[in-house]
């Protein structure tokens, strides 16, 4: 199983965003105000320790998804038995892997051991291990598996072990019965935080769920993406696991009836009761959200996949997150084509997002768009506000692209009322968590340049 690369990585297109909503125009007419960087870029920031939200389901729900997540493959495939490591875990980590990744794996070791009761811990040092990260150039990887960002691998501990058995009954999911090894490639030369979020991804997949539901709005088993750190649903799934109450070969049936004691014991304040069975998502939406968010498909033909998801998503009388996602991929893919849509469909998916308990995210997500449109008709004020609505939720989900992003519409917003030491301040903090969200200076400058072509637009409006 992967992760996709970034279909919800919000903001990261904001220069199209530079379109009022009255009108477009094509990107060379905006001329943006140079943003200035220093020659030697702030310290780069990092989270500290992870603000963790228990989950507001009900145990009867998470049964079901706990069901879904464990026994289905993302092809939708079925998966005949539970499987996880039976015994302690070990981690190794293979390539040029930069400190920083090194440091987030500690970080998310930790946390594993802590919430969701795993012995896991670092192999010694030349000791074979459980789990093998293997960090390579994107460009090999995708070269590959053109639409992963990082990917995992049953029965393999290295890239040519998994070149010689990929598509071999050796590396096929539906043959565990249990785990015994497990390869997670990923790319050392991208973001550090894109190498943290396939730490947090796989790794769960590694010893968990390997399949992803568009349902959940908690979870970064979900392709949309918008979580990127592991969740305290995430962290009870895991806990659930491997509590003892389960083990490796077990039916969905007999899993099944376990699940009920197991939660109450677990999540006390979820109650108990039967899995609730949830209606599986139709494939022609998933299909729709998967050409939508592809990066090999012409853009008109992503454009017309997803109005098509959200025209089924409203066909089956949705109003919760498989709606909004749609939403937010038409927003995004009618940037620079169709502004009035694009502002329609991102105020609509921020509704039904703050609808949605546990949804505070991906509002958060839709908010940046919504600040930069603010900016870009002059309304300093509004974009100021709505910046200020969503930055402590971004913090605690530790999304520092979002956050940097966030910062810098802010920081514009202030220069443009006419308050540019304030203004100087929020860029220099935007300026530190951008080198861990977007990686290098290039892209910081890219991102920084993006986001005053905005503001540029808005002193002219």
């Amino acid at each position: 199983m992967h992760r996709l690369l970034a279909a919800a990585a919000t903001a990261l297109l904001l220069a199209s965003c530079a379109q009022a909503p009255q009108a477009t125009a094509p990107r060379n007419e905006v001329t943006a105000r140079q943003v200035s960087l220093p020659d030697t870029l702030p310290p780069m920031k990092a989270f500290a320790s992870a603000h963790v939200t228990p989950p507001m389901r009900s145990n009867s729900e998470i049964a079901g998804d706990f069901l879904d997540l464990a026994f289905f493959l993302e092809s939708g495939r079925e998966l005949p038995v539970l499987t996880r490591f039976e015994g302690p875990v070990s981690v190794a980590v293979r390539g040029n892997a930069p400190a920083v990744l090194q440091q987030d794996l500690d970080r998310l070791l930790s946390r594993l051991r802590i919430e969701a009761g795993i012995d896991i811990r670092r192999a010694r040092p030349g000791a074979p291990a459980s789990v093998t990260f293997e960090v390579i150039p994107k460009a090999r990887l995708q070269a590959l598996v053109p639409d992963a960002a990082c990917f995992v691998v049953p029965n393999v501990s290295s890239w040519s072990e998994y070149r010689r058995l990929r598509n071999r009954p050796e590396t096929d999911w539906t043959r565990l019965r249990e785990r015994e090894r497990m390869a997670i490639f990923l790319p050392g030369d991208v973001a550090p935080q894109e190498m943290r979020d396939c730490l947090h991804e796989e790794l769960a997949q590694a010893l968990g769920p390997v399949n992803d539901l568009y349902r959940l709005s908690d979870s970064v088993f979900n392709d949309d993406n918008f979580h990127t750190i592991l969740t305290g649903f995430d962290m009870l799934i895991l806990r659930a696991y491997y509590a003892p109450e389960l083990r490796s070969g077990m039916s969905r049936a007999e899993v099944a009836a376990r699940l009920p004691a197991l939660l109450a014991r677990l999540n006390p304040a979820g109650g108990s009761g039967a899995p609730l069975r949830h209606a599986p998502t139709p494939r022609a939406w998933k299909e729709a959200i998967e050409t939508a968010v592809s990066t090999r498909a012409e853009p008109a033909t992503r454009r017309r996949a997803a109005e098509r998801a959200v025209a089924l998503a409203r066909a089956e009388g949705w109003n919760d997150t498989r709606l909004a996602f749609a939403l937010f991929a038409r927003g995004r893919l009618s940037l620079g084509v169709d502004s009035r849509l694009a502002l329609a469909s991102f105020q609509e998916a921020e509704r039904i997002y703050r609808s949605l308990p546990g949804s505070e995210l991906q509002a958060a997500n839709m908010g940046v768009q919504l600040a930069a449109y603010a900016l870009s008709g002059g309304r300093a004020g509004e974009a100021i506000r709505i910046v200020e609505t969503h930055l402590d939720i971004v913090r605690e989900a530790q999304n520092a692209a979002l956050l940097a992003t966030l910062l810098a519409i802010k920081a514009e917003a202030l220069a443009m009322r006419g308050y540019e030491r304030e203004a100087a301040l929020v860029r220099l903090d935007s300026l530190g968590w951008a080198r861990y969200g977007f990686g290098s200076q290039a892209l910081v400058a890219e991102r920084m340049q993006e986001i005053a072509a905005i503001a540029e637009r808005g002193r002219r409006s």
